[in-house]
């Protein structure tokens, strides 16, 4: 299965099925989780990335026990709608998961979620330590619910 765009991934989906969500980084992927109604993401993971091998089936143990039937991954472009590196890499890791499973994937544009998440824990006075810990998971939960949203604004 290509790369999705939001009306063909939602097209693919059944009517009711969890989605994970993914914010791969260069050093960890928060992952995320969306209820089988799709109406809430919650943070649910942390991968730290070790190989492309070892992280792939980490996400698809995940994406198997939580009985999901699609992938949302986060596309970090720069302010000005260009692909820069991160989102090259993102492009390129999507690609690398559906070679090793054929899912309905979404890439989904994720400006600007590491630095709301980021400020949001600032406001709540998160230690940097804590804010470390859960950061990439927090952001995949917000580009999920973001992906989440939009489907449902387009829903007939």
């Amino acid at each position: 299965m290509p790369l999705l765009d939001l009306p063909d991934f939602a097209a693919a989906l059944p009517a009711r099925g969890a989605l994970l969500g993914l914010d791969p980084g260069s050093k960890r992927i928060g992952v995320a989780i969306a209820d089988p109604d799709r109406i809430i993401a919650s943070p649910l993971d942390t991968v730290t990335r070790v190989k492309f091998a070892a992280d792939g089936a980490r996400i698809f143990e995940l994406f198997d026990g939580r009985q999901c039937v699609g992938l949302i991954v986060g596309l970090p472009r720069n302010m000005d709608g260009t692909d820069g590196p991160a989102a090259q890499s993102a492009r390129a890791f999507a690609r690398n998961l559906l070679g090793l499973r054929d899912v309905p994937l979404l890439l989904w544009d994720e400006r600007l979620s590491t630095a709301a998440v980021t400020r949001t824990l600032i406001e709540a006075d998160s230690s940097r330590k804590r804010r470390a810990e859960v950061i990439d998971k927090l952001a995949a939960a917000y580009a999920l619910q973001g992906a989440l949203d939009a489907m449902k604004e387009r829903a007939p």
